[in-house]
């Protein structure tokens, strides 16, 4: 009798593991996220982070059955920040690229948008490497931006910046020129603002597949292959059940899923 209740006792142990394991490996979804590049993520002015980026991140984990812990993180140190898993995958518009593909592993894509110049309206230059001897670019550091800066206009001078909305400052204040960035980021987070009235998009798409990839991916730790085949799932049942749509709407008014392919 004492026998028994004690293999019992094991059974009922060993049971309370097996289900704190499996809550321990359904806990929270822990997610890499900027905060500073509107209208894809930003912070209101109590905190909260929102935006394109923040609601789809949202959708993904509901979607997926897992609860949402958003991360906020400077994209300097948001690769290595996951390398050191201070999180478990990144949301921030992350273009896949193949030099990222070396340290991360990617979904598919969940949006595509250009790239594009923004000058002050009437600027008397083209967005050529002629037209841009001799002028200051402001470009967010270490983004495909850079990349193809560096790639395309090598002779051109940089002013690099920690985050987007510091380039969009200075080029309102007139510490630079002109800059580089998504079209959409620059249209939503600077043209259609009191700040970019004098402001227009200067030439071009511009785009060169090495730097700025096949479009923006989720990022996640290399071989984690079963999270990752669990986004891109989670990114078909979202596009296909309106919820993307309805999170696309909220912000632009056409669908950036196949925009720039």
């Amino acid at each position: 009798m004492l026998f028994n209740r004690f293999k019992a006792a094991i059974a009922a142990g060993a049971l309370a593991l097996g289900l704190a394991s499996v809550a321990q490996a359904e806990g929270p979804l822990r997610i890499g996220v900027e905060g500073a590049y509107p209208p894809f993520s930003w912070k209101e002015a109590d905190g909260t982070l929102t935006g394109f980026d923040i609601d789809i991140a949202k959708a993904l984990c509901e979607n997926m059955g897992r609860e949402c812990e958003l991360v906020e993180q400077d994209w300097d140190g948001i690769i290595p920040a996951l390398l050191a898993k201070k999180y478990d995958a990144i949301v921030a518009s992350m273009s896949i690229t193949e030099e990222r593909k070396k340290r991360v592993d990617f979904t598919g894509k969940y949006y595509n948008t250009p790239a594009k110049f923004v000058a002050p309206k009437n600027a008397g230059f083209e967005a050529t490497a002629e037209g841009l001897e001799g002028k200051t670019v402001g470009v967010q550091r270490g983004t495909i931006h850079q990349c193809y800066m560096e790639k395309a206009f090598p002779d051109v001078e940089l002013k690099l910046y920690g985050t987007q909305e510091e380039v969009f400052l200075d080029l309102a204040a007139g510490r630079v020129d002109v800059q580089i960035s998504d079209s959409i980021q620059s249209l939503e987070g600077f043209l259609t603002k009191p700040e970019g009235k004098d402001f227009a998009f200067l030439g071009d798409d511009q785009f060169d597949l090495e730097c700025h990839g096949e479009g923006a991916g989720i990022a996640v730790r290399k071989g984690e292959d079963d999270l990752r085949l669990a986004f891109d799932k989670a990114i078909k049942a979202i596009r296909d059940d309106g919820t993307y749509a309805r999170i696309n709407a909220k912000y632009f008014d056409f669908d950036i899923f196949g925009a720039g392919s």
